[in-house]
């Protein structure tokens, strides 16, 4: 089986952020996910639940031989690894120490409960389009075909700056 090329988007807000997505990079590189390029460190401000910490982003390109449900089972148990929680006691959008969400699997249009392929809200995030056109400048959404260049004048007022060192 050929491998598949996926592009996943990581972020933290809480503890040490840079080294949270230097564990998960770590990890996934483990689980058999190989990474091809990566983008810059992007420092962005929260979306939903403005009062917290800014997030450290990145956007990587990678290659795995999963299908798409058992890398989502991957990258969680990486997540909770890494002290992420979900349920009950989580806020949605709120602070966190890792979060890694598949953005684009091949070709892939799929929508379940657990996993919508591509992104459901990855037009709307500057911190997800601006990385990934770094390392894929020719991109093309699979379901509409448009370049994803198109889409990032709609979230330019969205704050975001690529940073080389990270203040703790």
């Amino acid at each position: 089986m050929r491998p598949k090329r996926v592009y996943l988007s990581l972020g933290s807000n809480l503890g040490k952020r840079e080294e949270n997505l230097q564990r998960a990079l770590a990890a996934l590189e483990l689980k058999q996910i190989q990474i091809v390029a990566r983008s810059s460190l992007y420092e962005t401000e929260p979306q939903n639940l403005t009062q917290q910490r800014w997030f450290l982003n990145l956007v990587i390109e990678c290659e795995t031989r999963y299908f798409p449900m058992q890398l989502l089972g991957v990258i969680q148990k990486i997540e909770r690894e890494l002290g992420r929680e979900r349920g009950a006691g989580s806020v949605r959008w709120g602070p966190r120490p890792i979060d890694i969400d598949v953005l684009l699997f091949g070709n892939v249009i799929m929508e379940m409960p657990q996993l919508t392929i591509p992104h459901p809200r990855m037009l709307e995030r500057r911190f997800v389009l601006e990385p990934l056109l770094e390392i894929a400048p020719d991109l093309r959404h699979p379901v509409n075909r448009e370049s994803l260049r198109k889409f990032i004048g709609k979230v330019s007022g969205q704050k975001l700056r690529r940073v080389d060192q990270v203040s703790c």
